[in-house]
């Protein structure tokens, strides 16, 4: 079984019992194989009620507005398991499909009758339709596709040997020669399998590449026809947006650039919000806003038309860009710039780690692939991505670091170097660290 960091956030809050939990994602991350697995080995009496088939189907939660005929319809599923609350968990999976079923949270609380925990998708978009959404009885936490240290684990190591590469990063060390190829070697190997759980279980039994990617590109596709099922009347841009990302990410700007989307000029970004917000709300692209003049916190200075979109899993990416040929990554081809991909992977695991992503996109001078907030410092950190030989020049980093007005008080350059070195506010750091900011 893989590893997942948040199943101890699971356990613990079941266990706390303060309110009900929502692990919130994009599908096929593993949220029902996960809360499954950790609420079966708590609770002798386990009920799973998968709403989303409920609503293909006969859909007899949708007619439920009270904890009485909610506790109706759960008897005729589960009645003989339905006993008291230290011995009972009810699952409720997909509850995005019944908006109405969050505001019925309140009152299954109160009641207090089981313990609750759910699943669900696109519930920025579902609680914004919510006509009163539950605050004090929900808590929702977000799940993300394995990060990199949890493909580690995948891979056999330790929490030993994890703490004390961390140890090295927390000092400001670098790791030794045959530690560093070893974790470079896993980490290119990230790249090619991403961190979606079949992927990499896939991977894990057969070290088939062309298995692999026969699942990466299956779930592509999938996240990009699941549209229709939320937004029959925009799924057409939706998944125009969603299929321009790679290719967007090989521009030199990387940016969505919005006269693309339909060919169509002089439309704005607002003109397309509802779907660049189901596409980060589903949880299958990620977003990082512009900011030109960067201050602590960054949000109050971010873009609303400058976004950058990235896919959630690089296993996608690598997938769409180099088909099965692995040279491209694990070899260091030099005709292939692989900035995109570590930019990307980058993305997926500092949004992983629960940060806002913002870039610096100043026409004079120049732009920084990521800003990130200090809470200690207060202040903005600005971190660039190099996955070639010239790892140390970066123009547009410097400017900004001397900027007296952003206040810097330092910045990170990662790269495939192993060599942990500080050039006055500038930390050049090995590109695997990033699972530790």
């Amino acid at each position: 079984m893989l590893y997942r960091k948040i199943e101890n956030t699971i356990r613990e809050h079941l266990k706390s019992d303060e309110k009900i939990l929502i692990i919130d994602g994009a599908r096929q991350v593993g949220k029902s194989f996960i809360i499954r697995y950790v609420a079966q080995e708590m609770f002798s009496n386990y009920i799973e009620i998968n709403l989303l088939e409920d609503y293909l189907s006969n859909g007899i939660f949708g007619k439920v507005r009270s904890v009485e005929d909610f506790y109706l319809q759960v008897s005729m599923i589960a009645g003989d398991r339905m006993k008291d609350k230290n011995n009972t968990i009810i699952f409720l999976d997909e509850i995005q499909a019944y908006p109405h079923l969050l505001t019925l949270m309140k009152f299954l609380k109160q009641d207090d009758r089981y313990t609750y925990i759910a699943s669900g998708s696109l519930l920025g978009v579902t609680l914004a339709k919510t006509s009163s959404i539950p605050m004090g009885s929900i808590t929702v936490k977000h799940m993300y596709p394995l990060d990199f240290e949890e493909f580690l684990y995948a891979n056999s190591f330790n929490a030993y040997a994890i703490n004390a590469i961390e140890a090295k990063y927390r000092s400001g060390e670098s790791l030794d020669e045959a530690t560093h190829d070893t974790v470079m070697k896993l980490f290119k190997k990230y790249l090619l399998v991403g961190g979606l759980p079949d992927a990499v279980n896939s991977y894990l039994k057969d070290y088939n590449i062309v298995n692999v990617r026969t699942i990466q590109n299956e779930i592509h596709e999938f996240y990009g026809a699941d549209a229709s099922k939320y937004d029959t009347e925009n799924k057409l841009k939706i998944r125009r947006i969603y299929d321009m990302i790679p290719s967007t990410l090989e521009n030199k700007k990387k940016r969505i650039v919005i006269k693309d989307i339909d060919g169509i000029k002089g439309r704005t970004f607002a003109y397309y919000r509802d779907e660049f917000d189901y596409l980060i709300n589903a949880g299958i692209a990620l977003e990082v806003k512009a900011i030109s003049t960067p201050t602590f916190p960054l949000i109050e200075s971010s873009g609303k038309n400058l976004i950058k979109l990235y896919l959630n899993d690089v296993g996608i990416l690598t997938g769409i860009l180099y088909g099965n040929n692995v040279r491209a990554i694990m070899d260091d081809e030099r005709s292939i710039n692989l900035g995109t991909v570590y930019e990307s992977v980058v993305a997926s695991e500092l949004k992983a780690h629960g940060k806002n992503l913002f870039y610096y996109d100043n026409r004079k001078n120049g732009e920084v692939d990521y800003l990130i907030d200090d809470y200690d410092s207060l202040s903005a950190v600005p971190i660039e991505v190099k996955s070639g030989k010239d790892y140390t020049v970066h123009s547009a980093l410097d400017r900004f670091v001397s900027n007296a007005d952003y206040s810097v008080k330092k910045a990170f350059v990662l790269s495939n170097s192993r060599e942990v070195k500080a050039d006055g506010k500038i930390i050049y750091l090995p590109i695997y660290y990033v699972m530790f900011m």
